[in-house]
């Protein structure tokens, strides 16, 4: 094992939450990754460990044929999309009432108008001033309009003259607002627009027999054929609860409206240099629904070339199709388009296949000129081969890599997730909107925020393609930007975009525990330790962490007689409901969250709607059909670097790697022990 202090490491910022400690002694070499997008390429492996892009063709041919048959969907699903159930908290990006993206779907301009509109309804005057929000041939992209616009501003009711859609100031909204509170009002729409069967809405704690009556009457003559009212008691306070009808659902929803719900189409994604959320975004733009209207098993790398299985609701073969060529203009690819019976969910796959390019080798340390290059490269083959045959054979310290921190380099995620552990939301905003150097747009727009405190403005400059802080700036702008306001903000954001915070402090502690654990205890495993029992270990969703197999913590005598090997050891996320090891590793973990003012956190904060139970990572991994080739770099290659520092010598070599990893494990932090260094 070597542990190096970071000085000898190079000074990457992405890799500021990475310590530098490795788990085999070779020398390693230098060199740089993704000079070109296609020197880093990701594909998915599905469940039963086939890469997502190489499905015989068979399957996509047989599926071509039932795009207008609909009872041959059957036939066509992959075996890959078994439904799967999972135990730790990360859900789907189910987007909340507020989330919708209208720039989006209704482009920027529109969206602009929209807002403007809404300013002028703010009097306490009721206005029959109408909005065109333009024409929508394609019905499906008009129900999704309809279904936005009133779920992002309760207090408008859209109409369809076909194929234009209108907005108004709904008149129901408005006496509803002389009952009770515009938040209660505004809910309440959302409720009845959402039609969600056997749901309820209750109103807040009112003691006042007349003005609660006044609220019954006034729901039961305007949504009596939807809902039933009724007054309860509770601890002493009374409210009234508001039921769907059993048969609420509008006529107007045929029963082929219905059914088209329950399409779901299946795809492969490839895209280069595109956050996963940003190719969704724009895909749904394009088809006319929610984002949240798809589903995907596992984030992909940003600069990359990725491949991913994907499947989106409400939306047929045929019509996904009719997109490919609008698709690949922005740096998408869509193949292996198939009809399924599910949605994916998150941590439905085995892991990832990598294929990778490592450019510019050279040894560490200086290079003696007298040296020729033939030297040079004899030196080097040996290095690769002596590393690569240790990392096979011992694997690697299983980091989370950058990644999962952010490619921020001003402020890391992991930060904005310890101020919301501790509840304090108003500086979790701030550090979100820290900005990076430089005034590109996103920077500009962050540094606006933070030295006026002005959301509408700086919402207005922020990228159409920063979704997160697009939905934080709209909630800060309605809320105001006190604690409460920066509550709501946060609450704006989905559920998996919301957590994805506090799991990048836990993931930062599990890196410092696991360089801790390895500087002190070495490479047995101790008395203390925690272990797997078993092989077939239950997984969290997106992670990897084992969190339902059995954990069992090692004796004195199984350390004696060296029973366990160091690949079996784990190591725990912080969280609320994981036992910590019995050794001098849980005092560390016990001091090192007192150090950052969470020694009484509970990992819950519930304002939030975030739990934090908490599970179990292997302390190492190991990368599966590993194999390398060294070649030497052709004179073409280096003249258009993207990201490298350093011309490539036309002598130089250039080392291809390809190997598989679990689901979780990070290629970069593999990369790393292969190379002692951050490449």
């Amino acid at each position: 094992m070597q542990c190096f202090d970071k000085a000898t490491m190079k000074q990457d910022s992405d890799a500021v939450n990475i310590p530098a400690c490795f788990i085999s002694s070779h020398e390693g070499f230098l060199g740089s990754i993704k000079n070109f997008i296609e020197d880093f390429v990701v594909t998915e492996l599905d469940v039963s460990g086939e890469q997502v892009n190489a499905v015989a063709a068979t399957q996509t041919a047989d599926c071509a044929s039932s795009y207008k048959n609909s009872d041959t969907r059957a036939e066509c699903e992959n075996d890959s999309l078994v439904s799967q159930d999972t135990d730790c908290g990360v859900d789907l990006a189910l987007h909340s009432p507020e989330s919708f993206d209208l720039a989006l779907i209704l482009g920027r301009s529109v969206n602009e108008e929209l807002e403007q509109f809404v300013l002028t309804l703010r009097d306490e005057k009721p206005t029959k001033q109408e909005l065109s929000l333009g024409s929508f041939a394609d019905k499906h992209h008009r129900a999704n309009v309809h279904r936005a616009v009133r779920q992002r501003f309760p207090f408008l009711m859209t109409v369809t003259i076909q194929p234009e859609i209108r907005v108004r100031e709904d008149p129901d909204y408005r006496e509803l607002l002389q009952l009770v509170t515009e938040d209660e009002a505004g809910d309440f729409f959302r409720f009845i627009d959402a039609k969600v069967q056997g749901s309820s809405y209750t109103f807040g704690p009112d003691d006042n027999k007349e003005h609660r009556t006044a609220v019954h009457h006034f729901l039961s003559r305007r949504f009596g054929k939807l809902v039933e009212t009724k007054s309860f008691n509770d601890q002493g306070t009374t409210a009234i609860s508001v039921r769907l009808r059993e048969r609420g659902r509008p006529k107007k929803r045929s029963a082929e409206e219905r059914k088209e719900e329950d399409v779901y189409t299946a795809f492969t994604l490839r895209k280069e240099n595109l956050e996963t959320l940003e190719a969704i975004s724009y895909m749904a733009a394009a088809l006319g629904i929610l984002p949240s209207d798809f589903t995907y098993a596992g984030i992909k790398d940003k600069r990359a070339i990725t491949y991913q299985s994907m499947v989106v609701k409400k939306v047929s073969p045929q019509r996904l199709h009719e997109k490919i060529a609008e698709f690949k203009k922005r740096g998408m690819g869509v193949s292996q388009i198939r009809s399924v019976s599910e949605p994916l969910r998150l941590g439905q796959l085995q892991g990832n296949h990598f294929d990778l390019v490592v450019r510019d080798l050279r040894p560490h340390g200086t290079v003696g000129t007298h040296s020729s290059a033939a030297d040079t490269h004899a030196r080097l083959a040996a290095l690769v081969k002596e590393a690569v045959e240790n990392v096979k054979a011992r694997g690697f310290v299983n980091y989370y890599g950058p990644q999962r921190f952010g490619s921020g380099h001003s402020v890391q995620s992991d930060r904005v997730g310890l101020a919301l552990l501790k509840e304090d939301m108003v500086s979790a905003v701030h550090l979100f909107f820290t900005p990076e150097e430089g005034d590109d747009p996103q920077s500009y727009a962050k540094r606006h925020f933070l030295q006026t405190n002005n959301a509408k403005e700086s919402l207005a400059l922020m990228p159409l393609s920063k979704a997160r802080e697009r939905l934080m700036l709209r909630a800060l702008n309605r809320y105001g930007t006190g604690p409460d306001g920066c509550a709501q903000a946060w609450l704006n954001l989905p559920h998996s975009m919301r957590i994805f915070y506090p799991h990048a402090y836990c993931s930062r502690v599990w890196n410092e525990a696991a360089a801790h654990r390895l500087a002190t205890l070495g490479h047995s495993v101790r008395r203390g330790d925690l272990v797997c029992m078993q092989e077939g270990q239950n997984k969290q969703e997106d992670t990897g962490e084992t969190s339902l197999a059995q954990i069992h913590v090692v004796t004195d005598q199984e350390e004696q007689e060296g029973i366990y090997s160091l690949g079996q050891v784990l190591l725990p996320m912080p969280g609320n409901n994981v036992k910590y090891p019995e050794n001098t590793m849980g005092t560390w973990y016990r001091e090192r969250l007192a150090r950052d003012g969470l020694d009484n956190c509970r990992f819950r904060v519930n304002s939030l709607k975030l739990n934090l139970p908490g599970c179990y990572r292997p302390l190492l991994a190991s990368p599966r059909s590993l194999h390398c080739q060294l070649q030497r770099a052709t004179s073409g290659e280096g003249a258009g670097e993207v990201t490298g520092e350093r011309k490539q010598d036309r002598d130089s070599l250039a080392l291809t790697l390809n190997f598989d990893l679990d689901s979780s494990c990070y290629a970069t932090i593999c990369l790393r022990e292969i190379m002692k260094c951050d490449a």
